[in-house]
């Protein structure tokens, strides 16, 4: 389905973007709220959603290979994006979520790279196989 290759197209650009950029106070005031988190909330569940969507439902010939990668940085991204809202947000940071949470959001930036890449990648070929 197009609409699905769109939403992961989409979902992982701007998650790695809010990955790569949220951290920084010079990309505040773009037009990707970077640290709005209903948008935060919202997108990542729409990547999660999306990505078990896709794993469903793949675009062309490959049965589940075809858009393995995509579909599965997706869900991945959007569990970093509410896990890192959700450590935000509380206050008791203890306990051993918090300590597998510090070590995935360690990885903030090459995971929001490599989200950029998988987008443009899977953007530029669309049928190719494990993309």
């Amino acid at each position: 389905m197009e609409q699905l290759y769109f939403l992961s197209i989409l979902c992982n650009f701007l998650t790695g973007y809010i990955l790569f950029c949220g951290d920084d106070s010079r990309f505040e005031n773009t037009l990707v709220p970077v640290n709005n988190p209903t948008f935060i909330l919202v997108l990542g569940i729409l990547s999660i959603v999306t990505g078990i969507l896709k794993l469903l439902a793949p675009m062309k010939e490959f049965v589940i290979i075809g858009d393995f990668i995509p579909a599965s940085s997706g869900v991945i991204a959007g569990i970093i994006l509410i896990f890192g809202m959700y450590r935000q947000n509380t206050s008791s940071k203890t306990g051993e979520l918090d300590r597998f949470g510090v070590s995935l959001l360690a990885f903030r930036k090459p995971i929001g790279l490599a989200l950029f890449a998988v987008a443009i990648i899977h953007f530029l070929f669309p049928h190719a196989l494990f993309l």
